[in-house]
């Protein structure tokens, strides 16, 4: 009897290796002759950490060119580009040299740092695939990465998850199949009839929600919001961002129009998680911007997925829609993945003394009509 469908696929083996790496469990990336053992470093744990570096030894720090900026200085930084940075570390380096590198908690006191030995020849799949797990992760975008023979018997031994670095990236590249799981009628302070449909992830993580107000006609463009969540704004009523009164607008617009459908997607921080937003709104504390916090912990301006909108929408059968945005982006995203906007409606209101700053970033970094 064939155990093929009981074995792990590609997208399985992606998934549990967020999961253990999210855990503080390292995983196995190989990309040809090129095996390597990475770690979360905000999570593996010193004790893991020295138990690795005895086995394999001194590890290489791999970090975002965004975060090697922030703690690089101006003249070492210059020639940096957007592939991942490799830092070979003194052979003396403690786990907390790594630790300082990669967390801005530790900035406010040590600030620019070096001289570094960047390592900047060779090929970086393998270093692009571990970035792009970590932050998948919602992990600060830093791990250590400890080389390992094709033929070592260690391999087996340590009995981490195995991926192939290309393949990985095609994994995490894919526009997600979310699957619909449950739904039910919600009446609402907006509009009695409503109704509430689950979709979730293939890893099983994360849910996103779509809001359906009314019978909206899927005939004819409808009246759509798509909403990051947002803990801070949504539910515990944060002055610092516009994100409540935008959605609590939103839904009133469409309780007035009659019809609907606003998706509810989990994407806290832009994507970047509620833990990574708090370390942003401390890093705002001491004077940088919000895409200044994003850069100086090593994220992106935007780390948040829009295929996901689309796909949920698809999969409603609406195929266009009158958005509720003040961000020009979305109107991009959307239509990229296949959606048609026939109309970008403002949500001008949560403008407060607190949010001013940030809101003016917006406008003048991420190119949002406030």
């Amino acid at each position: 009897m064939s155990t093929q469908s009981l074995t792990p696929n590609r997208t399985e083996r992606v998934n549990r290796a967020r999961g253990d790496l999210a855990m503080g469990i390292p995983c196995l990336l190989t990309d040809g002759a090129t095996w390597g053992v990475i770690a979360a470093l905000e999570t593996v744990g010193e004790d893991r950490f020295y138990a690795l570096k005895g086995l394999l030894g001194t590890p290489k720090l791999v970090i975002s060119p965004h975060r090697a900026r922030a703690v690089m200085s101006n003249a070492a930084a210059a020639d940096l580009g957007s592939e991942p940075v490799r830092i070979l570390p003194p052979e003396s380096a403690e786990f907390s040299w790594y630790q300082h590198l990669i967390d801005p908690q530790f900035d406010h006191n040590s600030g620019v740092v070096g001289p570094l030995h960047v390592l900047r020849n060779g090929d970086t799949t393998l270093h692009e695939t571990g970035l792009k797990l970590v932050k998948s992760a919602h992990l600060i975008p830093a791990f250590a990465l400890f080389t390992i023979d094709g033929d070592d018997p260690l391999l087996n031994a340590l009995n981490f998850v195995q991926l192939d670095a290309e393949e990985s990236l095609a994994e995490l590249a894919n526009e997600l199949k979310l699957e619909p799981v449950a739904a039910a009628h919600l009446p609402l302070d907006a509009h009695t009839n409503s109704q509430l449909r689950v979709f979730r992830e293939p890893d099983g993580q994360r849910e996103h929600y779509a809001l359906e107000i009314g019978s909206p006609s899927r005939a004819a463009p409808v009246l759509a919001r798509l909403h990051s969540a947002c803990f801070t704004g949504d539910v515990l009523g944060s002055l610092k961002c516009d994100c409540g009164p935008q959605l609590r607008a939103a839904l009133a617009h469409m309780g007035e129009e009659g019809s609907g459908v606003l998706l509810y997607l989990n994407q806290e921080g832009r994507g970047i998680g509620l833990a990574n937003k708090m370390r942003v709104y401390d890093l705002q504390s001491h004077g940088f911007d919000t895409v200044e916090a994003n850069h100086q912990l090593g994220f992106d301006d935007d780390e948040r997925d829009f295929r996901l909108a689309a796909t949920i929408l698809k999969t409603l059968g609406f195929g266009s829609v009158r958005l509720l945005t003040n961000n020009p982006g979305k109107v991009e995203r959307l239509e990229s993945s296949g959606v048609t906007v026939v109309e970008r409606l403002p949500l001008r209101v949560g403008q407060t003394a607190h949010n001013q700053n940030y809101l003016s970033t917006k406008a003048l970094k991420s190119g949002h009509r406030l």
